[in-house]
């Protein structure tokens, strides 16, 4: 099977026009079956702010070779496709996803996009695989024809470690072909050393976009805290730094915490520290259930931004997401991307 996909057909396009196709493609996919109960009532001038979750799983480990990833446990599924995602998604007025690979299998980013491709509610795949490897930019230029594939995650996961490959020249030369074909970098899981490697990384590529996943997790320790303030201040002034408020509902002292209170502060602190245009919505789903079930991930997302401006919660849950990941309204891609 082949992983080309058609040409893109969409061209240049300003947010007039990614709004206008997202809105046919997949905005009313998702108002036409939220409830009243889903969603806080908006007033009878606003329309309900679609959501673009940015972070979410697939896997199926009933297939005959397993799945190196099947969720947290417990009474999470081992099985995580679209429609599974769907039924709990669209009456929470999600209406379009970005999935994160959590395979380090090369051959699963082809059959995430397999699985992905029939559903118009799935925008893009951020991808898996390895920059410090040789055969890196013939893969990344074959799944960069697909039009679904907006990315790869490096981090301190699987194995890798960023804070010890930005400083490889064959990395580097894979971090700059990601620029030349306009993909981004997704890197997890967070830590003090991780985002001094991310001010790394854009000090010398700074025209890649970096999107940091579950930001929120990090809690600092009194050993820590100095570094952590430091390089907060310092991913500050770089715009091409992202950030998932993903990972909302956490441990913390050992213990799930899902009063919002605990996390207000936190959160002020990053949307202080990254703004208004550089923070993005993501569930986790569904390593999330370790900590809650998707309604209430998505619950305290909306409650915390309640009483923002409307402005701010558009960019938060969808808006942002165009600029990170810059993906395409269905409708653009076509059909019959993967053959």
């Amino acid at each position: 099977m082949s992983i080309e996909s058609l040409p893109d057909r969409s061209g240049p396009s300003d947010e007039h026009t990614a709004r206008r196709g997202f809105m046919k493609g997949t905005v009313i996919v998702g108002a036409v079956a939220m409830t009243e109960s889903a969603l806080a009532a908006p007033s009878p001038r606003e329309e309900p702010i679609p959501i673009i979750d940015c972070h979410i799983h697939l896997f199926d480990g009933s297939r005959p070779q397993g799945a190196p990833y099947v969720g947290p446990g417990g009474d999470s599924p081992t099985t995580a496709l679209p429609a599974d995602y769907r039924k709990l998604a669209v009456p929470l007025g999600i209406t379009g996803a970005i999935k994160v690979e959590a395979s380090p299998w090369v051959e699963d980013n082809l059959w995430a996009l397999q699985v992905m491709q029939p559903d118009d509610m799935m925008l893009g795949l951020v991808g898996n695989l390895r920059p410090e490897k040789p055969d890196f930019g013939e893969l990344l230029a074959r799944h960069a024809k697909n039009p679904l594939f907006r990315g790869i995650r490096y981090g301190t996961l699987w194995g890798y470690d960023l804070t010890k490959v930005i400083e490889d020249d064959v990395f580097m030369k894979g971090m700059r072909l990601m620029v030349d074909l306009d993909l981004s970098l997704d890197v997890a899981n967070p830590s003090v050393r991780l985002l001094e490697a991310v001010v790394k990384l854009n000090e010398r590529l700074p025209d890649l976009r970096i999107i940091i996943d579950h930001l929120p997790r990090l809690d600092p320790t009194a050993a820590n805290q100095v570094a952590y303030d430091n390089v907060l201040n310092d991913l500050h002034h770089r715009t091409n730094v992202f950030v998932k408020l993903s990972g909302l509902i956490h441990r913390v002292s050992g213990k799930i915490v899902k009063d919002l209170e605990e996390h207000r502060q936190g959160l002020d602190r990053l949307i202080e520290v990254f703004g208004d245009d550089r923070i993005l919505f993501g569930s986790d789903w569904p390593n999330s259930d370790r900590a809650a079930p998707l309604d209430e991930v998505v619950g305290v997302a909306k409650d915390y931004f309640a009483d923002k401006p409307r402005e701010l919660q558009e960019k938060y849950f969808w808006k942002n997401s165009l600029a990170a990941y810059k993906w395409k309204p269905r409708e653009d891609i076509g059909e019959g991307v993967v053959d």
